[in-house]
């Protein structure tokens, strides 16, 4: 009976949990950040959250190759692991400094429910052409006077219950957002000052990230390649769902909040990392792990003898093809997802009413359940197969999403991104191991950076597309969009020949048990 050695593959997965504990908190705070305390459009906003994926098309196909040929005592990935997770957490600290700065500079404005703020808000932004979340025009001193402007609070009280004001999402944040970008253009210095420790924060990410995801294949032969993604997928969401219960804790997705520092929450974050990465230096032994992999590999028949580091096989024609339509498939489903997730923390509270923290976590929760499930799908037929079915679901789920409104069911809106959330671990769990499965085992680093560089391609876009499309047409946009580019991923994953698991030497394959 083939056996996925699940202890080991957990610990690998530490790596993975601190790299996606870091990217749940960035991508929660920072287009928050950009809009609420530098006063960014939506544009703008998808610009700056564009800037990672900017950085990982170049960097990451360089860092994974890099790391294939590194020959460190510690192993190929451990070094890049451990000097990027470290820089990161610093950085992460330094920017929400810059954060209070920024806020000190924007304080007349910065107090929720400040009827002083309110009157500073009215009196500068009171004439000007402003819009409502939903595209609609106003003139503030048209809407109310000073008086009925500075009563608007936040929530109201209905049916004993407090929800949130919609006089103060359409008309009272937009015209803060306004004043605030004025404040900054005045004296830009703090955004120039974030922006720049922004993108050392991207590029030590980009340092590892690569390095980090390959070290799964570099301890796991090719037939079990799907069960251990489930398993580092897992690990993963683990760190997302923690910084999600995080969010809550710190209610950063609260009006009230809307303008908090970060410098608390974001120590916790960083804190968390710097413990995935002790838990992860301790427990993993990548080179023996690795030297393993490679012995059973040859034992097992599913690898020559003569292959090793200096041994590269090349693609066929048609697996050339394959590889190409695997990668376009990943760019489309990342240009739905990854629009949802980047934009919903905005979306939710303007559109729906809603706190966004609870629902994101139900569809982290649905992954978790859906991760080990979908690498056994795979396994008995097929990772294309499986891959086809998540992206049906993954359509379906963003193509309700977009029909509802403040009024619909909570629990609709919460069911469909538990069927995104089993659509993405369906998905993912597949399509990293179709894209590893086609190279020699010297190149693992660089086929992980070419799965990086199209989805990192496609979230340079996404952003900044489907921002674009929220300011020019509605905030209602963005879910069909999403659908749309999710709905053309199944048809170029369609034509896909090649990347599903070949299991040869059946009999030593069943015989297989990796033990410590």
């Amino acid at each position: 009976m083939q056996k996925l050695n699940y202890k080991r593959t957990i610990l690998v997965g530490f790596a993975f949990f601190l790299i996606s504990a870091f990217w749940q908190a960035y991508d929660a705070t920072i287009p928050v950040l950009l809009t609420n305390k530098f006063g960014m459009s939506q544009t703008w906003s998808g610009i700056i959250m564009a800037l990672d994926n900017v950085l990982a098309v170049f960097m990451l196909p360089i860092f994974g190759a890099l790391s294939d040929k590194s020959r460190s005592r510690f192993g190929k990935r451990t070094p890049f692991i451990t000097v990027g997770a470290v820089l990161a957490a610093v950085l992460l600290i330094a920017l929400s400094f810059v954060d209070g700065l920024q806020l000190k500079q924007i304080r007349e404005v910065a107090t929720i429910d400040d009827k002083a703020a309110l009157t500073v808000i009215y009196e500068t932004q009171g004439d000007k052409t402003l819009k409502t979340p939903e595209g609609a025009e106003f003139v503030l001193s048209d809407k109310f006077t000073l008086e009925e402007f500075t009563n608007i609070t936040c929530e109201v009280e209905k049916e004993g219950k407090k929800i949130s004001n919609e006089d103060y999402t359409n008309y009272v944040e937009p015209a803060r957002e306004a004043r605030v970008a004025e404040i900054t253009a005045q004296n830009p210095s703090s955004l120039i000052f974030f922006i720049a420790l922004l993108l050392l924060l991207l590029i030590s990410m980009s340092l590892f990230r690569s390095p980090a995801v390959a070290l799964m294949p570099d301890v796991t032969i090719k037939p079990l390649r799907s069960k251990g993604n489930a398993i580092i997928n897992l690990m993963g969401t683990a760190g997302g769902i923690l910084v999600l219960v995080l969010g809550i804790v710190f209610a950063i997705s609260k009006k009230r909040n809307a303008l908090m520092p970060y410098t608390t929450y974001y120590a916790v974050i960083a804190g968390l990392m710097l413990t995935a990465l002790v838990i992860f230096l301790l427990t993993v032994r990548e080179k023996a792990w690795s030297k393993q992999m490679q012995e059973d590999s040859v034992r097992l028949g599913i690898e020559e003898a003569t292959e090793d580091t200096s041994k590269k096989r090349g693609l066929t024609k048609s697996e050339v093809i394959s590889l190409i339509l695997i990668l376009a498939s990943i760019a489309l489903w990342y240009f739905g997802y990854n629009a949802v997730t980047s934009k919903y923390s905005i979306y939710a509270p303007k559109v729906l009413a809603k706190d966004y923290s609870t629902t994101m976590l139900l569809a982290q929760a649905a992954a978790i359940v859906a991760y080990l499930p979908a690498g056994i799908v795979a396994s008995k037929i097929g990772r294309k197969k499986t891959i086809l079915g998540g992206v049906v679901m993954l359509a379906t789920a963003f193509g309700v999403a977009a029909f509802l409104r403040s009024d619909s069911p909570t629990m609709l809106m919460n069911a469909m991104f538990m069927l995104a959330g089993i659509a993405w671990a369906t998905i993912n769990v597949n399509s990293f191991p179709m894209v590893v499965e086609m190279c020699s085992g010297s190149d693992i680093g660089k086929y992980t950076g070419y799965y990086y560089t199209a989805s990192m391609a496609a979230q340079i876009a996404t952003p900044v597309l489907s921002g674009f499309l929220m300011d020019k047409i509605s905030f209602t946009a963005l879910f069909p969009y999403a659908a749309i580019c999710v709905a053309l991923a199944f048809v170029t994953m369609f034509f896909v020949k090649h990347g599903d698991a070949k299991v040869q030497a059946k009999s030593g394959l069943e015989a297989l048990d990796i033990d410590d």
